[in-house]
This record gives structure tokens, sequence and C-alpha cells, in this order.
């Protein structure tokens, strides 16, 4: 039976290199059944700011595998990203981008490169949750769950274990963010340990994306959370060679999504000449996901073997000598069944299917003690004028502990030298250590508001279990 699959020809460029995609596979023996519906540019101008219909969403749901093309999205606002939606709504939580190096056939400095970004691709800064809370002050909630962090760290082992290799590395910045990205980090810890067979390390983001680009045949699978993920994927995509070669799948625990990381490139819509490669090794993700397993590996060494030839549309032919888009796709078809003798030839064959990732909630009961909280105020005022005012306010069971502007402790014992805005963090505890009664907190913010100082926030400090579940100011 054929597996139906939604597809999406996008914009721009995007009817020619999915016509050529499909083209090949279909030649290869692809066993599917496509399901086409309209996205993009036409759909956000007949009034869909999300650029899908219902009766789209339909078709994603039923099929749970959605082939994409690159599509337009119209400058300004009001338009929300696709891709994101997609994303979200459907719970695609791992973008999965391979970057290999193709040299000497495509050019580029890194001729050992063969890694794998594994990016979570639903929370961190991407929940996309920002507010201006001041004049002066704008803020993003950069949002980290353990569900999160377990689906996507679980979901990079069984991709090494599944593809045969031999380590996985994570990237955060734990040294900073030591609650969000030290959630991420101590997750992987967790996980890695069910890996014994699979090598294990951690980097910090700045020092290792820096490594990954001077020395990336070093790493294997690398997974991080999603603001970074999608920064290094790039840059690694760009350094393997080109970023219109490559292909990207958003894993979820029902639906999937395939496609190029490129864009649509209107201005090369129409002309034939736009390369599809991206789009086709997306497919290949696709052919895997569906456990047609031989047709993908055929596929991809009949790819591999065109660009071995020195076959290529003009992005990667740039001394001449190009095909189009229609005939790169015919020159692919003509090498099916052949496999490359210089490039590394794949073998999907034989790999075990795969496992949705789904979160297994423990039960564990957790203790949960307010401990006090931090009142944001917006106030053009000096940081110890401040503090004296809300140190008379703080009442009878809290303490006003310090106050802090854009992290940095200002009151008590601030440095003048701080430069401070009109956004303040004012951080009360409790006086005894017995767990604060909400009351008590409600009854500090009507204190505040009769003292005409303006709260606009109010974030609860607690304790789990125990110990300290929020951070220390900078200078605490």
């Amino acid at each position: 039976m054929k597996r139906a699959i939604t597809v999406a020809k996008g914009d721009g460029i995007g009817p020619e290199i999915m016509d050529a995609t499909l083209k090949i596979i279909l030649a290869a023996g692809a066993e599917i059944e496509p399901e086409f519906i309209d996205i993009g540019e036409k759909i956000y101008l007949a009034g869909n700011s999300a650029g899908i219909e219902p009766k789209s969403w339909e078709s994603l749901r039923r099929t749970k595998v959605f082939l994409k093309a690159p599509i337009t999205t119209p400058q300004g606002g009001g338009f929300k990203s696709l891709n994101v939606t997609t994303r979200k709504a459907l719970g695609l939580y791992a973008n999965v981008r391979p970057c290999v190096s193709y040299d000497p056939f495509i050019k580029n400095k890194h001729p050992e490169m063969d890694l794998v970004i594994v990016r979570e691709n639903e929370e961190d800064c991407y929940a996309g949750i920002e507010h201006q809370q001041t004049p002066e002050v704008v803020q993003c909630l950069k949002l980290i769950s353990r569900p999160g962090c377990e689906k996507i760290v679980r979901y990079a082992f069984e991709y090494a274990v599944r593809n045969k290799r031999k380590k996985v590395t994570c990237f955060t910045k734990d040294n900073i963010m030591k609650m969000t990205d030290g959630l991420f980090h101590k997750v992987f810890d967790e996980i890695g340990e069910e890996y014994p067979s699979i090598e294990k390390e951690h980097w910090i983001i700045d020092i290792g994306m820096a490594k990954m680009a001077d020395t990336p045949e070093i790493f294997d699978v690398i997974v991080m959370p999603n603001l970074y993920g999608d920064i290094a994927s790039d840059v690694a995509a760009q350094i393997a060679g080109s970023v219109g070669l490559a292909g990207s799948s958003n894993i979820g625990e029902e639906c999937s999504m395939f496609e190029a990381i490129h864009g649509s490139a209107p201005k090369r819509a129409g002309q034939n000449v736009a390369n599809p490669s991206g789009l086709l090794l997306g497919a290949i993700l696709m052919l895997q996901h569906i456990d047609q397993n031989e047709v993908a590996t055929n596929v991809h060494n009949a790819w591999l073997k065109t660009i071995e030839d020195g076959v290529g549309t003009y992005d990667i032919k740039r001394d001449g000598g190009s095909v189009s888009t229609s005939e790169f796709a015919d020159e692919v078809i003509k090498r099916l069944g052949q496999k490359p003798t210089k490039l590394k030839a794949v073998d999907y064959t034989g790999a075990p299917s795969q496992k949705p990732m789904k979160y297994q909630d423990t039960g564990k009961a957790i203790k949960r003690e307010l401990n006090g909280a931090d009142v944001f105020i917006c106030a053009k005022i000096a940081a110890d004028d401040l503090g004296k005012k809300l140190e008379s306010l703080a009442g009878e069971d809290l303490k006003l502990s310090m106050i802090s502007n854009r992290g940095a402790k200002v009151y008590p014992n601030g440095l003048p030298e701080t430069f401070c805005t009109d956004h303040w963090r004012c951080r009360f505890l409790v006086k005894n250590g017995s767990p604060a009664k909400h009351s008590v907190i409600r009854d500090l913010l009507g204190r505040i508001e009769e003292a005409d100082l303006e709260w606009i926030k109010l974030e609860g400090l607690y304790k789990f279990d125990g110990e300290r579940a929020y951070s220390l100011g900078q200078g605490e």
C-alpha cells in the first residue's frame, strides 16, 4: 500500500524543485501517494495570516508526513512564520540537519566534515513570549522544560544509534544560564548514561561553535537548544559547501515535516535553474522516516554519483557547464542503482524503525515552597532611594534582599559606575525561613501601589525539595 503524504509546492522556485524531487523519488520506486495543498504567499494575501488553510491542516493531521517546498512570507507585520506555526501546532520537537562535505566536487575548507545537528524545535526563546515592560526595557522569556529536554536529547541518542554514529555532543551556555541551559545539560548527562556505547561530551556554545566552524570533523551528532541550533545549523551547512545543499527534517510524536533549509528565491522563479538538492535531501530523510530505506539509499547514492560526475546547477558550477533544474533531475535518475566511487556511499537498509520520543512523567512528588518574590518596578529613580523606600514597605514577614538592574545588583552596596535603566528587579525574601503565603505577597504589592510605585511584573521565588530554584543576581 502506498503511503499518503502531504505535499506543498510553495512559492518562488518551490514548484520547480518540488517537481524535480518528486520525479526522482518516484522513479526510484518510492511508495507514496502525494496529497497537494496550497500554502504560502497566495494564502497569506488572500487574508489568512497563518499562510495555511484549515483544510490543509486536515491533510497534515491525516497523512502525518509533510514534504514542503520553500515559501515566501510577505513583509510587514501581521504575517506569522508558517514554519514556526507548523512546528508548534504539530509538536515537531526535533529539527535534524545533516551537514556533509562533498569536497573536492563542491569546494570547501573541511573535506572530512560529516556532522548532524539535532536542534530542539519548540521552546527556548522561540516560544516568542515578549513584552515591553517599561519605556526603556523589553523582555523575551526563555522557556526550557524537562519534557522538552528529555525528548530532544533522547532523540539525538536514538538518531546516533539508528545511523551508526559514535558520538553525541551537547552545546549549551550553562556557565551563565545555570537553570535553563543547566537543565538541558543535566538531562543530557542523565540520558547519556543509558547509551554506554555512544561517546558523550559537552561544550559551552561559544567555543563549541567556534570549534565547529574551525574543525567540524571532530563532531558527529550535536544536540542543543532552539536558538543555538538555529544559528549553528546554518553555519554548519554553509561551511559544508552551501546552505542550498542542506535538507532538514522536523520530527514530532505524531507528524513530521521535511524541507530544504533555504528560502524561496523569487528572483530565480520560473527560470528552471534552481538546485533541487536541498529539497531532495529532505525527501531522503522523509523516506527514511517512513521506513522506505532501500529507496532512500538508492536516491542518495545516485545523487552522490551525480555530484561526483561533475553535474550541477549554476550555484555549484560557477565556472560554466551547469544544467537546468529538470536536467539535473534527469541526471540523477540516470544514475539510480549506481554508487559513488570517491564520495562515501550510504546504506540505510537494515536501520531500525524510528521510535517516537514520548515524555514519561515519573509521578514523583516534589515539595514546592514559596520563599519570596521578585517584584519588577518601573521607575525613574536612584537605586539607593528606591531601596530605602522599599525597605520601609517590606512588612513584618518579608525583607528586601537586593535590587538589581538588568541583572546586576545595585542595592545594597551597589557601584556608582553601574548604568541603570527604568526597570528594577526588587527581591523580597521571607524573614524566618518558613514558606511565605501568597497573601503576604499580595499585601506587599498593595503597599507598593500606595507608595506611588508602579509594579509591572511578579515572579514567585520557590524552593523545590528544599533547594533554591531561582538564580542569584550578579554580585548578590
